[in-house]
C-alpha cells in the first residue's frame, strides 16, 4: 500500500468532521433518530441479564445452576451478534431488527412458564441469540445513513443511548421485581416489541434495484463470500484482534480489581466509587470530546485509546492505594471516552456495503467473546500472578495497541473493485456463510 493510501485524511476531507453534538444531530436524519430511540427503549426494558440469576434462585434453583444459566446467557449473545451480521446483508437492517425485536419479545415471556432446567437454558439462549441479531443491524444502518465525516459522532449517540438505558435498567428493575418477576418479563418484552414497531416504522425496507445490483455484483465479484470475506481482509483482521484483546483486558474492572482491593485491604467503598465515576464521566464527557476526537487521524485515535488500557492498569500495578487507584481509574476512562466511538465506528467506515451487517458482525462477536472470556482468565491468572496481574494486563493491552495500528486504515484507502457489467445472478442467492 503507497503512503499516500495509508495516510488519514484531514478532516476537510471529511464531509461534517468537527461538528458539535447539537450540529450533527440536527443534520441527523429522522430514520436515524427513530433508530437512536428505539436503542435506547430496548436498553431501558433489558432486564433479563441483570435479574436472571435472581430469577433462578428466585424459582429454586442453586447459585451453581443460576450462574451456568448467566453463561448460556452470555454465548447466546456471541452467537446472536455473529448470526446477526449474516441476517443483515441476507436481508435488511430492518428485517434482521423486526424478527430480533419480535421474535423475543415473544420468546421472553416463555422463560416463566418453563419448568425444567434444560429447557430454561434452552429458552435462555435462543432468547439471547434472537435479542442481539438487532444489534449488527443497527450499527450497519446508522453507518450507511451518516456521512462519514459525522460517523464517529454518530457512534458516541448510538453508545449514550445504550449506557443511558443501562443506567436506569436496574432502578426500573428493581421497581418491577417489588411488584413481580411476570411483571419484569412483560416489561421487556413490551420494550422489544415496541423497538419493533419504530422499526416498522421508521426503519427502511427493501433496497432499491440499483442498491440490490450494486451488491449483487460486488458478490459476483469476490472469490471468498460472507465471513470468509471479511477474514480475507487483513487489516481487519487486526483490528479484530486488537477489539478481543483490549475487551479482555479492560473487563478486569469488573472481574479482578474487586478481588485485589478486597485483598490489599481497602473497603469496596473505593470499588463502588471507581465504577461509578467511570460510568458518570463516559456518560458526561464522551459525546462533547468527540466532537475534538473525530478530527484525529485514525491511528492516532486508536493508539491512545487503546493505548491508555494499558497505562491505567499499568498504575494499578504500582500499588493499589487510592490515589493509584483514583488515577489509573481517569486514565482507562479517558481511553473508553477517547477510542470506542471510533472503534465502534470503525466497521462503517471501511465496509463493502454488501458486507456491512457482517463487518459489524464480527467486531461485536470478537467484543461479546472477549467479555466472555475476560473474566475467567482474570481471575485465575491473577490467582496466579497477584499484583504483577496488572502488568501482564498492561502488556497485552500494548499488543492491543500494535494490532490496531496495524489494522486500522484510513477509509477508502483499499477500495474494492467492482465490475461494471451487472450480473444477472440473483441477489438470494448468495452463500450462508
Amino acid at each position: 500500500m503507497s503512503e499516500e493510501a495509508d495516510r488519514d485524511p484531514a478532516p476537510a476531507e471529511r464531509p461534517g468532521a468537527g461538528l458539535g453534538p447539537i450540529a450533527i444531530w440536527r443534520q441527523t436524519s429522522l430514520t436515524s433518530k427513530a433508530l437512536l430511540f428505539g436503542v435506547f427503549v430496548n436498553r431501558l426494558g433489558a432486564f433479563l441479564q441483570i435479574f436472571l440469576v435472581l430469577f433462578m434462585t428466585h424459582k429454586g434453583f442453586t447459585a451453581g445452576q443460576a450462574g451456568f444459566a448467566l453463561g448460556v446467557y452470555g454465548a447466546g449473545h456471541v452467537l446472536g451478534t455473529f448470526v446477526g451480521g449474516w441476517l443483515t446483508d441476507r436481508l435488511s437492517a430492518r428485517a434482521a431488527t423486526l424478527i430480533s425485536m419480535l421474535g423475543s419479545g415473544v420468546l421472553i415471556v416463555s422463560i416463566l412458564y418453563i419448568r425444567p432446567y434444560w429447557l430454561i437454558l434452552v429458552a435462555i439462549l435462543v432468547v439471547s441469540t434472537v435479542s442481539m441479531l438487532n444489534r449488527p443491524a443497527a450499527q450497519a444502518m446508522l453507518a450507511e445513513l451518516t456521512k462519514p465525516g459525522q460517523l464517529v459522532m454518530t457512534m458516541a449517540m448510538y453508545r449514550l443511548a445504550i449506557n443511558l438505558g443501562t443506567a436506569v435498567t436496574p432502578i426500573l428493575g428493581v421497581a418491577l421485581v417489588s411488584v413481580s418477576y411476570d411483571l419484569l418479563f412483560w416489561a421487556e418484552a413490551f420494550a422489544a416489541v415496541l423497538y419493533s414497531a419504530i422499526a416498522w416504522k421508521f426503519l427502511p425496507g427493501k433496497p432499491t434495484a440499483e442498491e440490490a445490483a450494486a451488491k449483487a455484483a460486488a458478490r459476483a465479484a469476490e472469490k471468498r463470500h460472507g465471513y470468509r470475506a471479511v477474514l480475507a481482509d487483513w487489516r481487519y483482521d487486526f483490528y479484530l484482534a486488537a477489539v478481543f484483546l483490549v475487551t479482555v483486558v479492560y473487563c478486569q474492572y469488573l472481574a479482578v480489581l474487586p478481588l485485589a482491593i478486597v485483598d490489599d485491604g481497602l473497603s469496596l467503598w473505593w470499588y463502588s466509587l471507581v465504577v461509578s465515576a467511570n460510568a458518570i464521566v463516559v456518560a458526561v464527557c464522551e459525546v462533547p470530546a468527540t466532537k475534538y476526537v473525530q478530527t484525529w487521524p485514525l491511528r492516532i485515535t486508536a493508539i491512545a485509546g487503546f493505548g491508555l488500557v494499558a497505562v491505567g492498569y499499568g498504575v494499578y500495578a504500582i500499588a493499589l492505594i487510592p490515589a493509584l487507584l483514583i488515577v489509573g481509574t481517569i486514565i482507562w476512562t479517558a481511553s473508553e471516552i477517547i477510542g470506542a466511538p471510533t472503534t465502534f465506528a470503525y466497521p462503517g467506515m471501511v465496509a463493502p456495503p454488501h458486507l456491512m451487517g457482517r463487518y459489524s458482525g464480527a467486531m461485536l462477536t470478537v467484543f461479546g467473546l472477549g467479555n466472555a472470556v475476560g473474566p475467567a482468565v482474570g481471575v485465575w491468572a491473577w490467582s496466579k500472578l497477584g499484583q504483577s496481574f496488572w502488568l501482564w494486563a498492561a502488556a497485552v493491552a500494548v499488543l492491543s495497541a500494535v494490532c490496531a495500528r496495524i489494522g486500522m486504515r484510513r477509509p477508502d484507502a483499499e477500495p474494492a473493485k467492482v465490475p461494471a457489467p451487472t450480473p444477472t445472478t440473483d441477489p438470494s442467492t448468495e452463500p450462508a456463510a
